[in-house]
């Protein structure tokens, strides 16, 4: 089941409020850690993090206006990388809003940030878990990435980038590296 009911939920809230965003808005979703999303330690599972990220960029993207214009041009969404930082575990039944946030982009890529946010109890507001991500459209019929400059278009948005912070600069630059390294430098 995974999820379904999740994704039904997103889609469903998506018709019922369809609240729209600025492409530089925040996206929120408010959700509670559910039995299915344990691990043994009886918290969250690491790599369902990843996963209910997935819910709050389609949340995101629905909103901007993004999907319509990726439905229209073939394009899909993709990830290029994913970085995330645990600070604070989420138990069984743990309310939490997951913020997701373009925080700026290149030509081809968009670094997104994600952010588990604690509701109720005496760390309310507290950041849990924080992640970034690069992701762009991927053009199927083309089989090459969508240029962003090309999607700002199809949204109608024609401003700049605003400078990405610090952190970001330096997360983007350590997956450069990476790349380097598992490439043997092509």
């Amino acid at each position: 089941m995974n999820l379904y009911l999740r994704l039904l939920w997103v889609i469903l809230r998506l018709f019922l409020r369809p609240a729209k965003l600025g492409p530089l808005d925040v996206s929120r979703l408010r959700m509670h850690v559910l039995p299915n999303d344990l691990d043994c330690n009886m918290h969250m599972n690491n790599g369902r993090y990843l996963t209910l990220m997935d819910l709050g960029r389609l949340d995101l993207i629905f909103r901007s206006g993004l999907y319509k214009a990726a439905r229209a041009g073939h394009w899909i969404p993709i990830l290029n990388t994913a970085g995330i930082r645990f600070r604070l575990e989420l138990p069984c039944f743990q309310a939490y809003d997951l913020e997701t946030r373009i925080l700026g982009w290149d030509e081809a890529w968009f670094t997104i940030e994600q952010r588990f946010i604690l509701r109720g109890g005496e760390k309310h507001g507290a950041v849990a878990a924080i992640a970034l991500v690069r992701g762009a459209f991927f053009n199927r019929d083309a089989r090459e990435l969508v240029p962003v400059a090309s999607v700002k278009e199809a949204i109608g948005y024609s401003g700049d980038s605003p400078d990405l912070p610090d952190y970001a600069v330096k997360w983007l630059a350590a997956q450069d590296a990476l790349k380097q390294a598992t490439s043997g430098g092509a």
